[in-house]
């Protein structure tokens, strides 16, 4: 759960931010984006119902990892925009739920992992895994600890700097 709150919660960071330079990028819009870096890890459902439950009520076959992929998130962000009312809408959507979900996979794209190499990010595109660094494991504390520690200073930033400015 601390992996999925540290992904949330530096979209959080990441969008404010972004938002004081960009006028419609209001809070609203940023919790777009927090939802979008959420999809990666909608991999976890398939610890309550398996890949052959899926595959036998679709007639197709399927794999929860795909989702932690480009070609997932594309997908993900396309379902997620439909749900909005109009088309200008929907193209900011689906532009903040994939960078959400980009910022995901960037972030996951330096953790440790037991043979050295990420996942498969670019599937449909490749099955390429790139070596990871291993900067970090998913447990690793400090790595919320950052997390929660930018959200309070961009948002103490965001309620008395740029209150001040006009920016709201």
């Amino acid at each position: 759960m601390a992996d999925v709150l540290s992904h949330v919660l530096l979209a959080f960071a990441v969008f404010t931010v972004i938002g004081w330079a960009i006028s419609w990028l209001d809070r609203e819009w940023a919790v777009v984006g927090m939802v979008g870096a959420i999809f990666p890890d909608l991999t976890r459902l398939g610890l309550v119902v398996d890949d052959y439950v899926i595959a036998q009520t679709l007639g197709i076959p399927f794999d929860w990892e795909a989702l932690a992929t480009v070609g997932g998130v594309l997908l993900l962000s396309a379902i997620g925009a439909v749900l909005f009312p109009s088309r200008r809408t929907q193209l900011r959507a689906f532009g903040l739920l994939l960078a959400g979900s980009s910022s995901h996979l960037v972030i996951d794209g330096v953790k440790a992992y037991a043979d050295g190499a990420n996942g498969a990010l670019l599937y449909p595109l490749s099955w390429w895994r790139n070596p990871t660094p291993g900067w970090y494991v998913s447990s690793d504390r400090w790595v919320l600890v950052g997390a929660v520690v930018s959200a309070l200073v961009v948002l103490a930033v965001d309620r008395y700097m740029m209150a001040d400015s006009g920016r709201q």
